[in-house]
């Protein structure tokens, strides 16, 4: 039988321990997320009603098997101890002892290995609590990589490789989702298979390779783009990474062969580099040859045929044969026209010389594979169109260079041209008026006549106070000349300019009145036409310039002539004219007739105008 009082003490001590145990109280967070080589830190809260001076706060970590063991630990008043484990070095940890107290562990540097369930345990007098908190470490992986197949055969069936993709050194692994020009593909028996597969380096990081295979691939499929996304967890939750995207090249059989003509882009003629290719439908690498009438011909690349500096033998049918795996056999053809102009030919080449008024008809042709469009023309002038011209009842001023055009209108750079020279006999035309160059000498004056015709007419001069002239100068271009007389006189001359050859003879006539020149000054008058052309002036400018060089060095001749140094002839006369000349030189004729007299021709430049006196 129990007695009363050791029955109420052994309640009271029982009560007095549940009262303690009650009063105290651990919390720890379920989790903690840190990325690989970054701190972590796991916070351990706990309550107590009322001081403790044997509280004990411990620190484990979960091993194999369920077992725990200690890292760390303090007890009361005393310092902290570190257990001999392989956090050592890389934990810390921080103690607060009071009622409501906390302590933190601090581990640095954190690796793979680290991701375990660290537990708390607080004790006071014979009362203890424990909770534990997981702790999660992250490495997102690299950016994924991808490789496409060099290629692909359509319309197998056979499931085909496409693209290879890698994401790297990831912790946990990484997961892959496929697509195909932004629709994902889920993986079935029938038409898309992925191949995965996971490795795990020595430092626990993994790599992800997928392999992405497919099923009855489609021409069309050639334009299509693939990428794979990579999904992965870290802090805060899950995220995704996309890898380039990419194309494949699908082999597929040709069913149509084209030969064509790469260039030039127009027709072509004779002398152009041509190029020839040929082309399949197809996307695979066939055998192909070119051939001409049963000759095989050297090609510049597997389907390329270039053919320099043609000719019209180059014209006719060309063929290609295309060849897949010596199983799929195509040909094509092509034909070639080479066009061509020979040399244009004006009938008749060099025809005789024209009276004035006869007709004459030129005939311009050339042989061409195209037709033709043919344009005469004269000094730089069109005249007309078509093959054959007709001169009516020709004049002087038919004379001249006529020049033949020919040119293919389908291809303009087929052209050529030819050009016949044609003489009119005539007797001789006056192309400018006389003209009155009054001289510093008021009593002296120069008069310029100018004619032309064929044969080469001759100028002469008639006054009617022979007595006047001084000098004459004549200069000779094609088919022209151009005369200048010096007279030197006080009262009125009538001079005449008589232009003649074996045709016939032209005269032109003017009065010199000496009263009316008041200064130096420039008359022109005659029988001709008052239009004067820009090359007749041109050559009134070179002539006056040879005068005066002429004037100069006549100047000094009758200087030493005076001084005795040089002999006279009986007429006094020098003559200074070229026996011959060329189509183009200038003939400069000096007769003086007035010996003793020297003549220095004035400038046109500044001379005044007054109105043509008949």
């Amino acid at each position: 039988m129990k007695q009363p009082g050791l029955t109420l003490t052994l309640t009271a001590l029982h009560l007095l321990y549940w009262r303690a145990w009650a009063a105290l109280e651990v919390s720890m967070e379920d989790r903690r997320e840190v990325l690989l080589g970054s701190g972590a830190e796991i916070p351990c809260v706990f309550s107590l009603d009322q001081p403790a001076a044997d509280l004990k706060i411990e620190w484990f970590v979960s091993l194999s098997g369920g077992n725990k063991q200690r890292i760390h630990y303090k007890t009361g008043s005393e310092e902290p101890q570190v257990e001999a484990t392989r956090y050592t070095d890389r934990i810390s940890v921080s103690y607060n002892s009071s009622t409501n107290g906390n302590s933190v562990l601090t581990i640095s540097s954190t690796q793979l290995s680290d991701e375990q369930e660290y537990f708390c345990r607080v004790s006071a007098d014979s009362a203890s609590d424990e909770k534990h908190t997981q702790l999660l470490v992250f490495q997102p992986p690299s950016p994924p990589t991808i490789e496409a197949e060099k290629h692909v055969s359509a319309d197998s069936d056979k499931m085909e490789k496409i693209a290879t993709c890698v994401a790297e050194n990831a912790y946990p692994a990484p997961k892959v989702l496929w697509h195909k020009d932004g629709i994902p593909l889920q993986p079935s028996d029938d038409d898309v298979y992925v191949m995965n597969s996971v490795t795990v380096q020595p430092s626990f990081l993994q790599t992800l390779q997928s392999t992405l295979h497919l099923k009855m691939v489609k021409k069309e499929d050639k334009d299509a783009e693939f990428y794979c996304e990579i999904s992965y967890f870290t802090v805060g939750g899950e995220s995704m990474m996309e890898s380039d995207h990419v194309k494949i090249t699908v082999h597929y059989s040709a069913t149509e062969v084209k030969m064509y003509q790469v260039s030039p882009e127009r027709l072509v003629k004779e002398g152009d580099r041509v190029e020839l290719r040929c082309q399949g439908d197809g996307n695979v690498s066939p055998a192909i040859t070119f051939s001409r009438n049963g000759n095989e011909l050297e090609s510049q690349n597997e389907n390329l045929m270039v053919l320099e500096n043609v000719n019209r033998t180059n014209s006719g049918e060309y063929l290609c044969s295309y060849t897949e795996d010596w199983v799929n056999y195509l040909q094509s053809n092509f034909t070639l026209k080479v066009h061509f102009m020979d040399d244009v030919v004006i009938t008749p080449e060099q025809p005789a010389e024209l009276d004035e008024g006869q007709n004459l008809s030129l005939s311009c042709n050339a042989l061409c594979s195209l037709p033709t469009r043919t344009v005469w023309y004269k000094d730089n002038k069109q005249l007309d169109e078509g093959n054959i011209l007709t001169l009516s009842s020709v004049s002087s001023k038919s004379s001249g260079t006529y020049t033949c055009k020919v040119q293919a209108p389908d291809l303009p750079e087929l052209s050529g041209e030819s050009s016949v020279d044609v003489t009119v006999r005539g007797k001789p035309e006056i192309t400018d008026k006389i003209e009155i160059i009054s001289l510093e000498n008021k009593n002296m004056f120069n008069l310029s006549c100018s004619t032309t015709g064929h044969p080469t007419p001759n100028i002469t001069w008639s006054l009617s106070d022979e007595q006047t002239r001084v000098d004459v100068w004549n200069m000779e271009t094609d088919n022209s000349i151009i005369s200048i007389i010096t007279i030197s006189t006080t009262s009125t001359v009538n001079a005449s300019c008589i232009a003649t050859n074996e045709m016939g003879t032209v005269l032109t006539s003017i009065s010199v009145e000496p009263d009316k020149f008041e200064d130096s000054t420039t008359v022109t008058t005659g029988t001709t036409s008052s239009s004067t052309t820009e090359s007749s002036g041109f050559i009134i400018a070179i002539l006056i310039i040879l005068v005066l060089l002429l004037a100069i060095g006549g100047s000094v001749f009758y200087f030493l002539y005076k001084k005795g140094k040089i002999p006279c002839g009986r007429s006094g006369k020098q003559d200074l004219t070229k026996e011959s000349a060329s189509k183009d030189d200038f003939v400069v004729e000096m007769k003086s007739g007035k010996s003793e007299e020297a003549v220095l021709l004035q400038g046109v430049n500044g001379d005044k105008k007054i109105p043509n006196d008949q």
